[in-house]
């Protein structure tokens, strides 16, 4: 088999979904985001400062609300823990994201873990949980001297 037609393992095809979902992330793309998510009544979201939301038209319409009320959206990801098992599969890692709104915008260093299950031969997001970190007090950002 050429190398151009190999498979992905499941790894690749669980980082591939996850970049995916941050590709609607950049793009405020609801459409993009309804093809990461699965449709079920039973996957949830935890967006800092949110209640939990549960079900797919639920976390949907906080997509909805989050892309209306954003200008831009800019997130990097750093320290991508990956474990899959079986059909299942978690990302943990950091966000750092920044959103523009019409006259301001706000930095957030966010941990974040998005949980998939392979539905039907695809990797599906059925969980998604943010928690904003803390900012480092002043004196452990200052310079050493």
């Amino acid at each position: 088999m050429a190398a151009s037609q190999r498979l992905l393992t499941d790894e690749e095809e669980v980082l591939t979904a996850n970049r995916t979902f941050y590709a609607a992330l950049h793009a405020l793309d609801i459409a993009l985001m309804a093809q990461v998510w699965l449709h079920a009544d039973w996957v949830k979201c935890l967006h800092p400062g949110w209640d939990l939301l549960v079900g797919w038209m639920e976390v949907r319409g906080s997509w909805e609300e989050i892309f209306r009320s954003t200008g831009q959206m800019m997130i990097s990801i750093s320290r991508p823990l990956l474990h899959v098992a079986g059909d299942v599969a978690w990302i943990s890692c950091l966000e750092n994201v920044t959103t523009a709104y019409q006259n301001d915008f706000s930095s957030v260093m966010v941990e974040t873990t998005n949980i998939f299950q392979r539905h039907q031969g695809r990797w599906m997001m059925v969980h998604h949980h943010t928690t904003p970190l803390a900012e480092p007090p002043p004196e452990a950002s200052a310079p050493v001297q």
